[in-house]
């Protein structure tokens, strides 16, 4: 699922490196200029691009890209919209386990409009809404040509914003609820990060099974985090034992959740925001027999149920149509990219999930 990351241009453009940036992007511009322009080619292209891992808002830089060839197998996609996920982050300071090779074009899921297509490919056509399925690399920037494998079409009725963020956070919520303890109606899940996308939706795929969840929020949390926790489906009080649990800070708000778990539970870990370690009273695994576990959605995709992913995309979509799956999100026009990666840093205090449009 992961690819090499880089987009055709920047793979042509890597030897070139030991110049500068601009003076490669001239060079390949006056080579594609001795060419015709025609449907074969891509339209040029304006990305996110960083030539080193570091901190996002010093390595990354916005620039233009010149056409790339449309091969028979390729499709290329004008982008409507991609978010900056925690991932997305990670991929760019070096440190997370699967990353593009650099230079690379940020991005890692999104949804976009088919432009153009290989002589050779059948089932897709100019107009058709598509998402990469499993998530590729390089969606930050107006126009992708990848393999006709990538792209996955999806109902032309789905709002752009949630068909953009489908795949990483709200597949993770519907994995975790169903992959490591059997649930069934009126039986309870806890959660620490209710706010994130993952944990608002959790609250909300729990709620459609008749599943109670308890959800631990800041002290510094308000009261209008609560009501708007309340509305998705969050419960209060008188409710069974949680069996399942779901941590992604770490530190203290793990041990939170550990407490609440009744005899037997499973906690499981999908992140580590406080970037604190996880402690366990030796108790909680004698005496309530408690499990730890880990779920990573990039191994989950790669293994056979890999195939199940475009199902369950479309089924989540469909509760999105329906208004029975939401959370928040800022969409932010592209050419205001680095306001919207300092919201996404926390920078600016908390903030909605950020979705560039493009």
């Amino acid at each position: 699922m992961a690819s090499s990351g880089r987009s055709p241009a920047l793979r042509a453009l890597k030897p070139l490196f030991n110049f500068t940036l601009h003076d490669t992007l001239n060079r390949r511009a006056q080579t594609l200029s001795l060419r015709a322009f025609s449907s074969a080619m891509s339209p040029p292209s304006k990305a996110v691009v960083y030539e080193q891992h570091g901190p996002p808002d010093t390595v990354t830089r916005v620039i233009n890209l010149p056409p790339v060839e449309v091969k028979e197998n390729d499709v290329c996609v004008k982008m409507l919209a991609s978010p900056i996920n925690p991932s997305d982050i990670n991929r760019i300071e070096g440190v997370y386990p699967v990353r593009p090779q650099v230079p690379a074009v940020g991005g890692y899921e999104g949804v976009g409009e088919v432009h153009s297509v290989g002589s050779a490919v059948k089932g897709l056509l100019p107009g058709d809404l598509v998402i990469p399925s499993p998530p590729s690399s390089g969606m930050w920037q107006t126009y992708v040509v990848k393999d006709k494998c990538v792209w996955y079409k999806i109902n032309k009725d789905s709002p752009v914003e949630y068909a953009a963020t489908v795949t990483v956070n709200p597949l993770t919520a519907l994995r975790m609820l169903e992959d490591f303890t059997t649930l069934k109606s009126g039986d309870t899940v806890v959660q620490n990060g209710a706010t994130s996308i993952v944990g608002q939706c959790i609250i909300q795929l729990a709620k459609t099974r008749g599943i109670h969840s308890v959800n631990i929020i800041r002290d510094r949390a308000g009261s209008d985090v609560k009501e708007k926790l309340n509305k998705l489906g969050a419960d209060q009080a008188g409710i069974p034992e949680p069996a399942l649990g779901f941590n992604c800070v770490g530190g203290n708000a793990a041990s939170l959740v550990l407490k609440f778990l009744g005899c037997g539970g499973t906690m499981v870990t999908y992140g580590g925001m406080s970037k604190k370690p996880i402690t366990v009273s030796t108790s909680y695994f004698i005496f309530k027999d408690l499990s730890l576990r880990g779920f990573w959605l990039q191994s989950w995709m790669s293994t056979e149920k890999a195939a199940e992913c475009r199902v369950l995309i479309d089924h989540l979509l469909d509760l999105a149509r329906e208004r029975k799956l939401k959370y928040e999100m800022e969409l932010v026009p592209f050419h205001n990219f680095h306001t919207a990666l300092a919201k996404a840093l926390g920078k600016q205090g908390s903030q909605p999930k950020q979705v560039i449009k493009f």
